[in-house]
């Protein structure tokens, strides 16, 4: 019991320390993708429903593409991938340089695909649940695209499209665990590496165990929060 206290202590003889790095990479990781991934995920949805043909297969091979890759090898093409592509396209120009992609700019890039590609199907279906008569009151009020969009579309969405949204994003903070696998010293990581230098797997995953499920449990209850007050004013009505 008194060694378990001092691997979990911090400072020189314990491990949290770097634990709690790992727990701040984590979220730190799944907060810089949401924003990148909700926005691409939205225009692809655009793109799905515009009226030219172009733009829509461009939509819809982009979704078909990261929702069939394995979340692990599209991190992989991203990280290996990019980083070739940008010494290829170097070497073309006779620019004698490397560039080395950040592992934690690979993550995010590869963990906002995957993101986007999912919600862009959360945020098709929330367009096909508002009735198009939405539309038509808002042009036939005088108002432009940009402003029925901003104004009497876009807050429907969100509520729509908001229980959707909450699942992608208890997967999103399951899958920043990828990142360990390209040394991204995240909690996975962390705790790995603490297990092997103790020798103690069991109490460092289940660790690992309990702050994925604190991170869970703390997003649960934000997230439930966020649609009751979303639905506050349906409630009135």
């Amino acid at each position: 019991m008194e060694n378990y206290l001092t691997y979990l202590s911090f400072g020189d003889r314990g491990w949290s320390d770097e634990i709690a790095w790992g727990l701040l990479t984590t979220v730190s990781l799944a907060l810089a993708t949401l924003p990148i991934g909700l926005v691409v995920g939205f225009l692809v949805a655009l793109g799905k429903q515009s009226t030219e043909w172009t733009v829509r297969t461009a939509a819809e091979i982009y979704t078909t593409i990261f929702r069939g890759l394995p979340e692990l090898l599209t991190l992989f093409l991203v990280y290996f991938g990019l980083q070739l592509g940008i010494q290829q396209a170097l070497h073309a120009m006779d620019v004698e340089s490397y560039i080395e992609i950040n592992s934690f700019a690979a993550g995010v890039i590869a963990l906002a695909l995957v993101f986007s590609s999912y919600a862009s199907e959360v945020f098709l279906s929330a367009f096909r649940a508002i009735p198009k008569g939405q539309y038509e009151g808002g042009y036939a009020l005088g108002l432009r695209k940009r402003t029925v969009m901003i104004r009497i579309i876009l807050p429907q969405l969100i509520r729509i499209a908001l229980p959707g949204l909450a699942n992608l994003w208890m997967v999103l903070l399951k899958d920043t665990a990828l990142v360990s696998a390209i040394g991204l010293a995240d909690i996975l990581r962390q705790t790995k590496v603490a297990a092997s230098a103790t020798r103690e797997p069991f109490l460092f995953y289940s660790l690992a165990f309990m702050l994925y499920l604190f991170l869970a449990l703390l997003s649960s209850i934000a997230l439930n929060r966020i649609e009751t007050r979303g639905k506050r004013g349906e409630n009135v009505r």
